[in-house]
């Protein structure tokens, strides 16, 4: 073989040689980077995740500013502090009443803006809390647009009981819940119990809704039943529903609610008793004082003890601004010394159990801020404090059976407890 021939059959394969290796190292390289690319995500998977807020709001875009109203604010100033457009503000303004009454705000409730989180810093977002449960939230750039929402509520049945020492009001707090419950009681046996009279020894038990937002209380929403023992009495309270209205009955299915409220304020002290012969505060001479004193702040609300119709608005040196309410044939009341009156509240007025006719104040003759409560059986005056008032409609024969079971539950639940 000539040495020509050697040289290209050693040029072949070294060339051969040199090609499978690259092929190997090409296809290694290959296997390489398909396993580096299979790691690399979708298109889709390359979107950016974004954080909404419980007002469905993307938080990351934007920086958060907090604040409460104060006293006489209006949306006007709030929003100017935060430079929005006056223009958007008339436009909020006058958006819609029904979703959002900017008359309506109040001192305390909170408020959030939503600022662009950069160098220009506009807000985006308005959202306005009434309460720890609703907000409206108004979007402020491109179109207006305003909407109302709540937070998700749920609600865990709790149990309470106590004793009461001093007043009720401290028990709920000796009981570590939230003295609320001692208004929801007295709403509850509003007809029953006088709570402005209440004995040491007196003692009670409830179960009651208590709303949770998260792990968060907001509030008890309503009782679910209960048990008084007042003076020596037991008093049940068993929900039931008639004619499409959940209302409390005693263990007797006489209804707890009367024709008249045991008292004409929610929550306050007697300070004065029905006397025939009081020396009087201010004139130092004993006279008769028909009537009860119950020592509230001035502007407590002030309720109709009955439904009844309004025969006097007045103001006189002695009684001040003085109600005078005939519920029927038999019976008449009176409010005096009120601050001033409710709205609407005039002579042939027709007001209903509970509904809200003055304010206290201290008006006339009167040494501080107090309601003079009065009442009168055809024509003569009684004390308030021992009025029998009757029960409205009982459970009715044809709903005993599903009230019994019902009152047989919750009765061993209270006794239970």
């Amino acid at each position: 073989m000539k040495k020509k021939d050697i040289f290209i059959i050693i040029a072949l394969s070294a060339a051969i040689l040199t090609a499978v290796h690259y092929y190997s190292t090409s296809q290694e390289w290959i296997s390489r980077d398909q396993e580096l690319i299979s790691d690399i995500p979708d298109e889709s998977e390359l979107i950016p995740v974004v954080r909404f807020d419980e007002y469905g709001i993307p938080i990351d875009s934007f920086r958060i500013t907090e604040g409460r109203i104060l006293r006489n604010q209006t949306l006007s100033s709030i929003f100017s502090s935060h430079n929005v457009n006056p223009a958007i503000v008339h436009e909020v303004a006058n958006y819609s009443r029904e979703l959002f009454d900017v008359r309506r705000i109040r001192p305390g409730e909170t408020y959030r803006f939503f600022i662009s989180d950069d160098t220009l810093g506009i807000p985006h977002y308005f959202v306005y809390e009434p309460n720890r449960i609703e907000f409206v939230k108004v979007r402020l750039y491109d179109n207006i647009a305003i909407e109302r929402g709540s937070r998700v509520v749920h609600q865990v049945v709790r149990d309470v009981s106590g004793t009461v020492s001093s007043s009720l009001w401290n028990a709920m707090n000796e009981s570590m819940v939230s003295p609320l419950l001692a208004i929801e009681l007295s709403e509850i046996y509003a007809w029953s119990i006088d709570f402005f009279g209440l004995r040491q020894g007196d003692s009670f038990k409830a179960f009651y809704y208590e709303n949770y937002i998260d792990t968060n209380s907001v509030g008890i929403d309503r009782i679910a039943a209960a048990w008084f023992r007042h003076m020596d009495s037991e008093f049940y309270a068993i929900p039931f529903e008639q004619d499409s209205v959940l209302s409390f009955f005693d263990q007797d299915a006489n209804s707890l609610r009367r024709a008249f409220l045991k008292a004409p304020l929610r929550y306050s002290r007697i300070s004065s008793g029905f006397s025939h012969s009081r020396m009087h505060p201010i004139l130092r001479i004993r006279r008769p004082h028909h009537g009860v004193d119950y020592a509230a702040p001035v502007g407590t609300p002030v309720y109709a003890i009955g439904d009844g119709r309004v025969t006097e608005t007045s103001y006189s040196a002695g009684a001040g601004r003085m109600i005078r309410i005939r519920h029927n044939s038999v019976y008449s009341s009176a409010y005096l010394h009120l601050r001033n009156f409710e709205q609407g509240i005039r002579p042939d007025t027709w007001v209903k159990q509970g509904d809200v006719i003055g304010y206290v104040g201290s008006s006339g003759m009167s040494t501080g801020p107090h309601l003079d409560f009065r009442v009168w059986r055809n024509g003569q005056p009684v004390d308030p404090l021992t009025i029998e008032s009757p029960p409205v409609e009982p459970v009715r024969e044809e709903n005993i059976d599903a009230f019994n079971r019902i009152k047989e539950i919750w009765m061993e639940r209270l006794d239970n407890l």
